[in-house]
C-alpha cells in the first residue's frame, strides 16, 4: 500500500471517530469468512459499522482525532476491528448475541461518549449503561412526578382552590 492510499484511509478513519460518540476495539481474529460475514451482517441489522484496520493506521487516526485516547494505544496489538456506533450498549450487547454460537469478536476497548472502557471484562458494565436520552428521560420524568402530584391534588379536590378565589373575589366586591 502506497504511503497516499494510507493517508487516505487515516483521514477517512479520522472523520469516523471525530463523528462518533461510541466505538468499540475489538478483536475479531480467527473469524473464518462465513462468521465474518454473519457479524458483518449482525452489525448492519443494528446499525453498527464494523470496520477491520491495521493497528498502525488506526494509532495515527486515533492521534489525529479530537477524542482524549491515548489509554487504547496499548489494545492495538493483533488484528483490531472497529465497531462505530451512536448507540453505547448496542455493541457490548451485539458481542454478547454473537458470541453464543462464537468465542469471538472478544472486546479489547470501548469508548462510550468520552469515558475508555479497556479489557473484555468490562463487556456487562458496557451493556448496562445508559444512553445519555434514557438520561435525560428519567430526570424529567422525576421533575415531572412532583408536578403531576400537585395538579392532580388540584384536580381531585373538586376545583375547590378555583372555587375559594372565585368567592373571595366576590365578597371584595
Amino acid at each position: 500500500m502506497r504511503k497516499e492510499e494510507k493517508n487516505v484511509i487515516i483521514e477517512q478513519l479520522t472523520e469516523k471517530l471525530n463523528n462518533a460518540t461510541t466505538f468499540y476495539l475489538t478483536d475479531i481474529s480467527n473469524l473464518n469468512a462465513k462468521d465474518t460475514g454473519d457479524l458483518r451482517r449482525l452489525c448492519y441489522s443494528k446499525e453498527v459499522e464494523l470496520v477491520v484496520v491495521k493497528n498502525t493506521l488506526l494509532k495515527k487516526a486515533l492521534e489525529r482525532s479530537n477524542k482524549q485516547v491515548a489509554t487504547l494505544y496499548p489494545t492495538l496489538n493483533y488484528p483490531t476491528s472497529i465497531m462505530i456506533t451512536d448507540q453505547s450498549t448496542t455493541p457490548a450487547k451485539l458481542i454478547k448475541e454473537f458470541r453464543k454460537t462464537h468465542e469471538k469478536p472478544l472486546l479489547k476497548a470501548a469508548y462510550v461518549q468520552e469515558s475508555v472502557f479497556v479489557g473484555d471484562n468490562q463487556l456487562e458494565t458496557l451493556m448496562s449503561l445508559k444512553s445519555k436520552n434514557e438520561l435525560i428521560g428519567e430526570v424529567i420524568g422525576l421533575l415531572q412526578s412532583p408536578i403531576q402530584r400537585v395538579i392532580s391534588s388540584l384536580q381531585s379536590g373538586g376545583n375547590t382552590i378555583a372555587g375559594l378565589v372565585k368567592a373571595l373575589a366576590e365578597r371584595e366586591q
